[in-house]
């Protein structure tokens, strides 16, 4: 079992739900990437989702937009962000860390001298939004041998067959954004979030969870009690957004403190 699959496990024995911060890598500047990863796990994070930071990222919003053109003003690269996992896995060699990201930088990188790298450093999976699940049989069994999961999202609107497809493609766990939109909305039909999981689950039978539209305490417990994962990035980087620098460890504690507490609540 990889680092995934073991976290997930405990999660069940102890009849708990995973908590799943996203932050970009380098925002707001890449000295401090690794402390925040470190405050987060203190704070009740069970994986961390560390954002690729990218030009064009077609599926976030403007919160998550502008974290990313803030670690591409200190050129925070691919290899950049691998430096950062590694360096976090100096003292943290348990937290599951995900990538999550857009297609250029792994073509320009190369799938094979990427899954390597990424090993090496101690990634344990990868979510690439624009490599459709029809395309991915290469990418999925190159990081199959390497021992990274391949994570996929699914959304209200993805058709049967390509849930079948993902079903027996993807690894570590499925990522169901919760609306039709961009990151950073806050639309969330919690109804419309149980239908679709239960219909999800004829099919699927790793984890899944829910993202997009969870900003507070009340949401997070409300999700929790749906699915088996929370996952938060936009409210996140708001708090590092309006957040100094002396302040911004501590604000981020918090705020994850919070979700944590709520979840637990189930």
């Amino acid at each position: 079992m990889n680092r995934i699959a073991k976290t997930f496990a405990a999660l069940i024995k102890q009849n708990r739900k995973a908590l799943i911060p996203f932050i970009t890598a380098g925002d707001p500047s890449p000295e401090i990437t690794v402390q925040l990863m470190h405050q987060l796990v203190q704070s009740g994070a069970d994986i961390i989702e560390l954002g690729i930071p990218f030009s064009d990222p077609m599926a976030d919003g403007p919160t998550i937009q502008r974290s990313s053109e803030r670690a591409l003003k200190h050129h925070v690269s691919l290899n950049g962000v691998l430096d950062m996992v590694a360096e976090f896995r100096k003292t943290d060699t348990d937290t599951p860390v995900v990538l999550m990201g857009y297609a250029n930088p792994i073509e320009a990188l190369g799938y094979e001298l990427f899954a390597v790298k990424a090993s090496t450093c101690g990634i344990d999976g990868i979510l690439i939004v624009d490599y459709p699940p029809e395309e991915s049989g290469e990418w999925v069994q190159c990081l199959d041998q390497h021992g990274i999961d391949a994570i996929f999202l699914l959304s209200p609107t993805t058709p049967q067959e390509r849930i079948e497809q993902v079903a027996k493609m993807a690894k570590g766990y499925i990522y169901y954004v919760s609306l039709k939109g961009v990151t950073g909305a806050s639309h969330l039909d919690l109804q419309d979030v149980s239908v679709m999981l239960k219909q999800l689950r004829q099919y699927i039978s790793l984890p899944i969870g829910v993202g997009f539209g969870i900003r507070d305490g009340v949401t997070a417990k409300a999700v929790a009690g749906l699915a088996d994962a929370v996952v938060v990035g936009s409210r996140i980087i708001e708090e590092i957004e309006k957040s100094n620098g002396e302040e911004l460890l501590h604000n981020v504690g918090n705020l994850l403190n919070t979700l944590r507490k709520a979840i637990d609540e189930n």
